[in-house]
């Protein structure tokens, strides 16, 4: 008997210490309201330097409070027997700063003195209702003159009418899921998920499809996807078909995409071959100039939010709402951006993307300096195309080499 009083007593002595820890906070983390950088450092530089809070968020101040009004009531905790709650303001510092950055999350907790768990907790949490909040704002379908309108700043900054976008997918390199066997596994020899995308004429997003695992990249990926199905089965709510010429038929309205997807009648692609005639070249050439629109856009996705630039630890949900928030974010600030003029444009100033001088000539911009491009996906569709989608690109190419060139393709052949 006095064994087992013995063993029981024990075993209450050390429950008692497992909860006295769990409940006892560091003493640097109770410190947090004085010393953690919400307090001092974020808060100096929004009173004193306002590029550096500009360079740590990727926003302004006001950016980062019209934002805080939108998604703030999502983020608010009431817990009415804690104190030391996590303010909406302090759960969306960490999380951009976390998206910005592309710091372990250990880092993080050292700078905002919180537990490394509550900081996966809120960037979990501050990611989805920033997708939730931004979505239908910065990110929802286009109404037919909103594709209008999309069309006609292709045709007056790329010279290629009737196009509603331009397309591409990139490999978001991530840690490998627990139990996921070679799901993730791509060609590059690593893991990942695929970011599906098209973009207007001015750099932001306007489609996206995320989750589809690094290993089905090599064949049939766009079609499979809720973007393709839909493009594939006409509900898109694009214009009726549009005539680019008078002395040419009707055209529909298009994206624009490298060799990787499949010519069909709502999707353009190069003609294959180096060594072709002239039209064909001139047609390429013509294609490659509103397609790097999507190229650049990745490019300043990634160069912007350096999450992007190592592979991301974290669920799989957790890294598709991470993935969808960056999006979000980035048309959020690009938009704002495109309301200024070019000298007043701090997340895109007019040297960051890729532009040409007065002959043609692609003068590459500065993102490309700053980091190693995401990894293209490989080969996402047939080769094979139809009767229809052959004249419809034939019909492009004719235009380009007659009423529809411009002096300086010549030069490109």
């Amino acid at each position: 008997m006095l064994v087992v009083a013995y063993i029981l007593e024990t075993n209450e002595q050390q429950a008692k210490k497992r909860a006295k820890r769990r409940c006892r906070v560091r003493k640097i983390f109770s410190k947090r309201a004085q010393n953690g950088a919400f307090a001092n450092l974020i808060g100096e530089m929004r009173l004193w330097d306002e590029d550096k809070y500009y360079n740590y968020f990727r926003m302004s101040s006001v950016q980062f409070d019209d934002l805080l009004h939108l998604v703030g009531p999502q983020l608010q905790k009431n817990d009415q027997f804690r104190t030391d709650v996590l303010s909406p303001a302090e759960r969306l510092s960490i999380t951009l700063r976390y998206l910005a950055i592309g710091d372990h999350m250990i880092s993080m907790s050292y700078l905002h003195r919180v537990g490394k768990s509550t900081v996966s907790a809120v960037i979990k949490e501050t990611c989805k209702e920033l997708w939730l909040c931004l979505k239908d704002i910065t990110l929802k379908l286009p109404s037919q003159n909103e594709w209008l309108a999309i069309a006609e700043d292709f045709e007056q900054q790329w010279h290629f009418p009737n196009c509603i976008g331009a397309l591409d997918g990139k490999h978001v390199v991530i840690t490998v899921p627990p139990h996921s066997g070679s799901s993730f596994y791509n060609y590059k020899g690593s893991h990942s998920v695929v970011l599906m995308a098209a973009c207007d004429a001015n750099y932001c997003f306007t489609l996206i499809d995320v989750g589809a695992h690094g290993r089905q990249s090599d064949g049939g990926i766009f079609r499979v996807s809720a973007m393709g199905e839909k493009f594939y089965q006409g509900k898109m709510n694009l214009p009726r078909q549009r005539r680019i010429s008078l002395s040419r038929p009707a055209l529909p309205y298009v994206l624009v995409a490298d060799e990787a997807f499949q010519l069909t009648p709502f999707l353009m692609r190069p003609f294959p071959g180096r060594n072709i005639e002239q039209s064909l070249s001139i047609f390429n050439y013509r294609l490659s100039r509103a397609r790097r629109v999507i190229e650049n856009s990745f490019g300043i996705l990634a160069a912007k939010w350096r999450i992007y630039g190592r592979p991301i630890t974290a669920s799989l949900e957790t890294i598709e709402s991470i993935i969808l928030a960056t999006v979000c974010l980035h048309n959020f600030l690009k938009k704002g951006d495109n309301n200024l003029p070019s000298v007043g444009r701090l997340y895109c100033p007019p040297n960051f993307v890729d532009r040409e001088d007065e002959e043609g000539n692609i003068l590459y911009g500065t993102w490309r300096q700053q980091i190693t491009t995401l990894p293209s996906i490989g080969n996402a569709g047939s080769n094979s195309h139809s009767q229809s989608a052959a004249a419809i690109r034939n019909t492009f190419k004719e235009y380009f080499v007659s009423e529809g060139a411009v002096p300086w393709q010549w030069k490109r052949n």
